[in-house]
């Protein structure tokens, strides 16, 4: 580990007495680490790290006080009030209601992350004006009511309905329209009883969707390993059903030449491995936190 990163690391260190943060807080990272993490930081040190420039990373710290949240949630740079916006309490009560009406999106959009958001406050941003609030709900609704995912399903903008039929399981009574439209038909393959129609399908995505359908007959997994498409082919051999054989023969004409795009395949048949976390920074006493702060000039 790198000095600036044991640096990071010391700063969000349960134990370590104040005069150290405070010292530690000259250093960017380390002050970055001690804004977000910290949970005793005292009025002193917030007021420091303010001044240093870094409220937007202290507005994201849940264990900040509420008082000074509350503040944060006024602030007139849109980060800062996102920041507040994703994370806290309705400390003061209906600091969450008044950045539901936020004039900037953005704002809206961190909102509807928040665990904390009472349902009636998710339900007004799923209908609200832009896009981009509609699609964060989306995300983070799991168990939106029927009304509101129906209500979605049917937005006027092809990706919300896109996203919502991937979010949501569709009522059969929408199903043939959701199959009809080119924005959610690969979506709603998931929802349906694979066909020649669809394996047939002109759409790359709606033929790797059938591909991936779970009671795919071998009849079609069998045509759609001759599939033109990489990634059609790559869903059939990450199928369970797939025999070893035809799995062996179709990795081996999986050449895509982008490494990004291998690790894309790899990832979704199964097979990707991912790399060892970096090794933690163990707690230090104060003599080696000194030791440290001496070695970085701080």
């Amino acid at each position: 580990m790198d000095l600036d990163a044991e640096l990071s690391a010391l700063a969000a260190q349960d134990d370590l007495p104040h005069d150290l943060v405070r010292r530690l807080l000259q250093h960017p990272g380390a002050r970055r680490s001690a804004a977000l993490l910290r949970r005793d930081l005292t009025d002193e040190l917030i007021a420091e790290i303010i001044e240093f420039g870094s409220v937007r990373t202290l507005a994201a710290n849940p264990s900040v006080p509420a008082r000074i949240r509350a503040r944060f949630a006024e602030h007139p740079e849109p980060a800062v009030r996102c920041a507040v916006a994703a994370s806290t309490r309705d400390e003061p009560l209906g600091l969450l209601a008044r950045r539901a009406t936020d004039t900037d999106p953005s704002v809206r959009s961190f909102l509807a992350m928040n665990e904390h958001l009472p349902t009636e406050l998710l339900a007004c941003l799923a209908t609200d004006s832009e896009n981009s609030v509609r699609l964060s709900v989306i995300q983070h609704w799991c168990d939106a009511p029927d009304d509101v995912r129906r209500m979605l399903l049917m937005d006027a903008d092809p990706a919300i309905r896109r996203d919502s039929v991937r979010a949501y399981a569709p009522p059969a009574d929408l199903l043939p329209g959701l199959l009809a439209d080119p924005a959610t038909r690969a979506a709603t393959v998931a929802y349906t009883v694979p066909t020649p129609e669809l394996a047939a399908d002109p759409d790359s995505t709606v033929r790797e969707a059938v591909a991936a359908h779970p009671e795919l007959p071998p009849g079609l997994r069998d045509l759609l390993a001759g599939d033109e498409d990489i990634f059609v082919r790559n869903a059939i051999a990450a199928r369970a059903d797939t025999p070893p054989a035809l799995r062996e023969q179709l990795v081996a004409t999986m050449e895509p030449g982008d490494p990004l795009a291998e690790w894309i395949l790899s990832l979704r048949r199964g097979t990707h491995t991912c790399p060892p976390p970096d090794p933690t920074s163990p707690n230090r006493s104060r003599q080696q936190a000194e030791s440290l702060l001496a070695e970085a000039g701080l």
